[in-house]
């Protein structure tokens, strides 16, 4: 995960879910500071009427986009020019775009050949440019749904084990969604021990973590109902073998080798 200093977030109203902007602060502050929050829309619009008073709670910038002509959404246009203005100033070193649309593509591009760090967040529906097009794009689906875990957490038929509860983002809905296929995750924890192993074949899970998300930009391993990288390789003896060691100070690194 990226150490940053100077974040900009950028929240495109439209495409947005209300409940989830308390999540999408919680989630980005991970990665750093946020300096800058606005949220684009035309707030005259009925739809977007329940937004005032959680936007003040968060302390969002809270920017008026008119619509000039009907049919036609000038919030997209807004929030790129104000990007391009931030962008200028040369003291962010993060983006993140909150949109499911893929409008916001040439914008996550033109950000990443200028040297920032682009993090994109919307739906699963979002399309695949712009996905692509970010150094890291978070589902909107996979936020808050550690703390909808601990809530809805009790003992009874559902919770098979404690490692259920620790490992899994949200056991209640795991029969209502088809598993995405994690085959392809199989295959880049072989490639990038194929490139990072040390002598005795064992890689680091965070080397093999960020290698995956250089070459999958939208890998997020809640999508696969784990919280952490090291809990998905451990659900797999067949495949992997894990170890721990100490490291700097305090720290345990995780390391894994395939069978």
């Amino acid at each position: 995960m990226e150490d940053l200093q100077s974040i900009v977030l950028l929240i495109d109203a439209d495409n947005t879910q209300l409940s989830k902007l308390e999540d999408i602060i919680r989630e980005i502050s991970t990665h750093g500071r946020i300096v800058v929050k606005r949220a684009y829309g035309n707030w005259k619009k009925d739809v977007l009427k329940n937004w005032e008073e959680e936007i003040k709670r968060l302390a969002i910038k809270a920017e008026q986009q008119f619509d000039y002509v009907s049919g036609k959404n000038a919030t997209d246009m807004a929030l790129v020019i104000d990007t391009i203005s931030l962008l200028h100033r040369g003291i962010y070193d993060a983006f993140v775009i909150v949109a499911s649309d893929s409008d916001y593509t040439p914008l996550a591009i033109h950000l990443h050949e200028s040297g920032v760090h682009v993090i994109g967040v919307g739906e699963k529906k979002t399309p695949i440019s712009f996905r692509n097009s970010c150094d890291e794009f978070i589902f909107l689906e996979n936020l808050g749904v550690e703390k909808k875990s601990r809530s809805t957490a009790s003992p009874g038929p559902r919770r098979k084990n404690k490692d259920t509860a620790e490992n899994n983002v949200d056991v209640s809905t795991e029969q209502d969604e088809p598993e995405e296929s994690i085959n392809w995750v199989h295959d880049l924890l072989r490639e990038a021990s194929d490139r990072y192993q040390d002598d005795d074949g064992y890689v680091n899970v965070s080397s093999a973590g960020q290698f995956i998300k250089r070459v999958k930009p939208d890998f997020d391993v809640r999508s696969f109902g784990f919280l952490k990288l090291p809990k998905l390789i451990e659900a797999f003896p067949d495949r992997y073998e894990m170890i721990k060691y100490p490291g700097k100070g305090k720290v345990k690194i995780v390391a894994y080798r395939v069978k």
